[in-house]
């Protein structure tokens, strides 16, 4: 089977409330940009920002401060900077499918959904050929455990 045709399995959990995650499958063909979307719901936001995948390349880093330093970054195409680009630091993540970045079972990267709220999330590569679900439209949240957190604090007003 054709790598960008195989389903990858993701356990994408929030850093630091791990008990609260969703295993989302996507097929290698879709792209981080369709992940995004998908952890979007998944976690009930309802006001979008700009985000980014930190990727190491060196599997062998888990904690987040070791895979970002190692890593490129795959961002929004907003925030995409062209020097960062060119350089092969940073890739548009709108661009980037699933198949291109040689998953590894086991593997750990990080995804930071909004840069002023920094909701840092750990995704864990638990499978890298699932068989597709035909009664499946992917990608699709296969999985989950804890509540949602509010995406915004809520203040009380003073009148």
């Amino acid at each position: 089977m054709a790598k960008d045709s195989e389903v990858y399995v993701l356990k994408v959990a929030l850093d630091g409330r791990r008990s609260i995650w969703r295993r989302i499958a996507i097929r290698g063909d879709q792209t981080l940009n369709d992940l995004h979307w998908t952890i979007f719901h998944a976690f009930d936001r309802d006001d979008d920002h700009l985000y980014a995948y930190y990727i190491s390349a060196d599997v062998s880093k888990k904690t987040r401060s070791q895979v970002i330093r190692n890593s490129i970054r795959y961002i929004h195409p907003y925030a995409l900077d062209a020097y960062l680009e060119r350089e092969g630091e940073e890739k548009n993540a709108e661009t980037t499918t699933i198949a291109s970045l040689h998953l590894t079972k086991g593997q750990v990267f990080y995804y930071l959904f909004d840069f002023g709220d920094n909701w840092w999330h750990v995704i864990k590569v638990e499978q890298t050929d699932a068989e597709a679900d035909p009664a499946l439209r992917y990608p699709a949240v296969i999985a989950s455990l804890g509540e949602s957190p509010a995406q915004y604090e809520e203040y009380d007003e003073e009148e």
